[in-house]
């Protein structure tokens, strides 16, 4: 795209996940958080058809009410031996988690769903959608009982898809991963580059000139 045809872009990021805004903000892009309020239950299905539904369903939501704006709706879930395995939110769900993961690879869904919704796209006025999925394999360690007790009375897990992330306090018990590791935490920005460019939009096009100042947060 030629510099006199480009025009700067920003993301409306559909989540009240405050890691989801810091991944984005890290990598210099221009991003305003929105909660969806949607309900992030799921029905009995697979792991990654649920986190591509969430993910369209949050979009969605916040899509609605944008105008010329990309708009992306992102869901992690952790499957473990074909169970889907969504945050704990209580303390006895997270140890029954953690004595499950503790030694075990389980691998970490996320779905990506970037709606366009520029009125000037020529095809009517129609949003253009895409989705995808990206996974990544989590290799857990084996935290003794009084470590898996510990971290759980911090309250960390209870939030987190999986009770588990790579970075915070759960990141000592976390051996490795095969994949991205920005989609462990809730949004892939080599798939997110990949989405981009199919909607004709380059991820540099979404650079803060201020790359100093962090993402917002709209209510």
């Amino acid at each position: 795209m030629s510099e006199s045809t480009t025009r700067h872009r920003r993301i409306i990021l559909a989540s009240g996940s405050p890691t989801r805004l810091k991944v984005l903000t890290d990598a210099g892009i221009d991003v305003v958080a929105i909660e969806s309020g949607v309900s992030e239950d799921f029905g009995p299905v697979a792991t990654q058809d649920a986190v591509l539904a969430l993910a369209r369903r949050k979009a969605m939501a916040v899509a609605a009410f944008s105008e010329d704006e990309l708009v992306l709706g992102c869901d992690s879930l952790l499957d473990l031996d074909g169970e889907t395995i969504g945050k704990p939110g209580t303390a006895e769900k997270a140890r029954e988690i953690w004595k499950r993961l503790r030694g075990r690879c389980a691998i970490l869904h996320t779905g990506h769903c970037l709606i366009d919704t520029s009125k000037d796209q020529g095809n009517g006025g129609i949003n253009r959608v895409v989705s995808r999925v990206d996974s990544t394999l989590v290799r857990f360690s084996s935290p003794s009982g009084e470590e898996i007790d510990a971290y759980i009375a911090s309250g960390e897990p209870l939030s987190l898809a999986g009770a588990c992330s790579i970075e915070g306090l759960g990141a000592p018990f976390v051996e490795g991963i095969d994949g991205s590791s920005t989609n462990v935490l809730g949004v892939s920005l080599p798939l997110l580059r990949t989405m981009l460019a199919e909607l004709g939009v380059s991820i540099t096009d979404l650079w803060r000139q201020d790359r100093d100042s962090p993402g917002s947060v709209e209510r």
